[in-house]
């Protein structure tokens, strides 16, 4: 269920040249304003706030298109016997975690540089990044999302009940998408909910006409955020990728026929890239597919010796990271202008 919450706001001025504003209007950037008290003197000067798509932005402008031959510029060996998700953390570093309780960051060659010990009694179902640079991880057994914060998780989420979290997915907006489940085995129901802090802003689930969005089963969803607020879904009970609108309404489904794979489609971990390219893993295949943001199959990416690759993240720079079995590999795919 959607919530929404008005208020009613004051009118503020611009501090520098008073047209109404909420603080510093765009005419007075740079502009400075001087106080003196006392005999001591201070000096205000406006700097502009950091946009929510300065990351994108940074993106955009740096590079062009796929690369016809993509490079594998490093190939990370962990301690996971299997890796189950990447969680990219600036340029160079990135969380990984597996089959144990321990969630640990490594840099793109291979050193550690942090280990969190999580609440879970097995594994987490899900790991992200929040636009703070904040990990956060989900437990199924207690159905909660916690923030990892001075070395001690806290709790920031605790879903419905009956419903269990499992995969996580931060957006630039600072909201959290959080793929819930309930009940065990081939009948459990899934749909994912958007947070915005502790509430809940929107659930994805059914379509206009009440059939569900996604099929029914115990396999987890993996899902991005695109750069035009759709929703991109590996939805791995139905073997396919599915794209909703930001209000819920779905805009395709992909299902990996246009690749003329061997094996069955089986994609997994998905992610989208500053040119608003939808990108999935293929589990069966050992490979990645890349779309555009209408669906449009633009290339397989088969030729980087991936392994039953899940867990799929890019970071600020553009490169992918995908975990796959017990390593990591770091791929650059699109070229420079």
């Amino acid at each position: 269920m959607a919530t929404s919450t008005s208020w009613a706001q004051d009118v503020i001025t611009c501090d520098l040249c008073d047209k109404p504003t909420q603080q510093f209007c765009n005419s007075c950037q740079g502009k400075e304003l001087s106080i003196e008290i006392g005999g001591f003197r201070a000096t205000l000067k406006h700097m502009s706030q950091p946009n929510l798509s300065t990351d994108v932005s940074r993106l955009a402008t740096g590079i062009g298109k796929l690369m016809d031959k993509v490079r594998v510029i490093a190939t990370i060996p962990t301690t996971y016997s299997s890796l189950f998700g990447v969680a990219c953390v600036g340029e160079a570093e990135a969380w990984i975690y597996g089959n144990n309780k321990t969630i640990t960051r490594i840099d793109i060659h291979g050193s550690v540089k942090d280990t969190v010990k999580t609440t879970c009694q097995d594994w987490p179902g899900g790991i992200s990044v929040t636009r703070g640079r904040e990990l956060v991880y989900s437990d199924y057994v207690s159905r909660t999302v916690n923030i990892v914060r001075d070395e001690k998780s806290e709790i920031l989420i605790s879903t419905p009940q009956g419903w269990a979290p499992a995969t996580l997915s931060c957006t630039r907006s600072g909201d959290i998408l959080v793929h819930v489940y309930k009940g065990n085995g081939p009948q459990s129901k899934n749909k994912i909910i958007r947070y915005q802090g502790q509430n809940i802003q929107q659930e994805i689930s059914n379509d206009g006409q009440g059939n569900p969005i996604f099929k029914d089963g115990d396999y987890s969803l993996y899902m991005s955020e695109n750069n035009n607020g759709d929703f991109c879904v590996s939805d791995v009970n139905a073997d396919t990728v599915v794209v909703v609108d930001k209000t819920g309404r779905v805009r395709f489904r992909y299902d990996g026929t246009p690749a003329r794979i061997e094996e069955s489609f089986d994609p997994r971990g998905i992610v989208t890239d500053a040119l608003s390219q939808i990108i999935v893993t293929d589990f069966h295949n050992n490979c990645l597919h890349i779309q555009d943001q209408n669906g449009q199959f633009l290339r397989c990416v088969d030729d980087c010796g991936l392994e039953e690759p899940v867990g799929l993240r890019v970071d600020i720079e553009g490169k992918l990271w995908v975990g796959s079995l017990d390593k990591v590999k770091v791929i650059e795919y699109l070229q420079n202008k």
